[in-house]
């Protein structure tokens, strides 16, 4: 017998006895699984609680999951954006890429379900009191720039970084190349303008026409490239002091960062042969 089943969506208890809903359409960064939580109440009823947004989602990915948690057809998010009011800077032009603030939100509110711009809205003015609280605001002016560019600083380093204690010399090679007039030549700026993620970018990604297109284009992309977490934005109000100008992660856990051109193309093709090796081993 047929069973109707949610799409694009698997149900699976997870450890801890709670019931996941995991969206398998989204593009899930790291080792984020979460879309919305369920939980069982005591006549064993699924009700939803919370929805989970992970550091480094994309606003695209984001609309899909509120899309999910509030069994809403796909698109609706994106298109309550017009009717939600979001308070953002002046600079973002109305796209709220990079303030949908990634953390735990609940779907209802006096048991009735969210509407997708009150939670849109909730993700708004949490980015909000985070980004323009004294550490941040302060931060951004003592390296001359606005919060708004401090936050798109924050979403590469989100985006770059392998791991937390990197986050702050991938700020640092942002500044360097940025006082020096280098474009900033960022694989994940090209990825968000072709909406994908991958470690490797050909000859022909980096000629795409695109704002977005960092090897192309100076300075910094016109928006942030996806929400960034508050360890990328304590990053990028205080880089770790160095030279560097370059970095590759050669295999995992092991990033290299360096301020010599001719040491970076040696680390790069370490990259490529380690890439090779494991393209033939899969």
């Amino acid at each position: 017998m047929h069973m109707n089943t949610p799409p694009r969506s698997t149900i699976r208890l997870t450890r801890r006895g709670r019931l996941a809903l995991i969206a398998t359409g989204a593009v899930v960064a790291g080792t984020a699984v979460a879309v919305p939580l369920l939980s069982l109440d005591s006549e064993g009823e699924k009700k939803p609680v919370t929805l989970v947004i992970p550091e480094g989602w994309r606003a695209g990915q984001i609309y899909d999951a509120v899309d999910k948690a509030l069994a809403l057809p796909p698109g609706a998010a994106k298109k309550s954006l017009a009717k939600a009011h979001l308070k953002l800077p002046n600079d973002a032009e109305g796209n709220p890429e990079g303030y949908l603030f990634p953390a735990t939100y609940p779907v209802e509110r006096n048991g009735r379900k969210m509407t997708p711009e009150a939670l849109l809205s909730y993700m708004v003015d949490t980015a909000n009191k985070k980004f323009n609280g004294a550490p941040i605001a302060a931060g951004a002016q003592r390296n001359a720039m606005n919060v708004y560019q401090a936050v798109t600083i924050a979403s590469i380093v989100q985006a770059e970084a392998a791991n937390k204690a990197d986050m702050g010399k991938v700020a640092r090679v942002v500044f360097n190349r940025l006082e020096r007039g280098m474009p900033l030549q960022m694989d994940s700026t090209i990825n968000y303008a072709l909406n994908r993620t991958t470690l490797r970018t050909t000859g022909a990604d980096v000629r795409i026409d695109s704002p977005y297109n960092s090897y192309r284009r100076m300075g910094l992309p016109p928006t942030p490239i996806d929400s960034p977490g508050e360890e990328a934005m304590r990053a990028a109000i205080s880089p770790t002091p160095g030279d560097w100008l370059y970095f590759v992660t050669v295999k995992p856990g092991d990033t290299r960062f360096t301020s010599s051109y001719a040491e970076h193309q040696r680390n790069v093709a370490e990259f490529n042969k380690n890439q090779q090796k494991s393209a033939k081993s899969g």
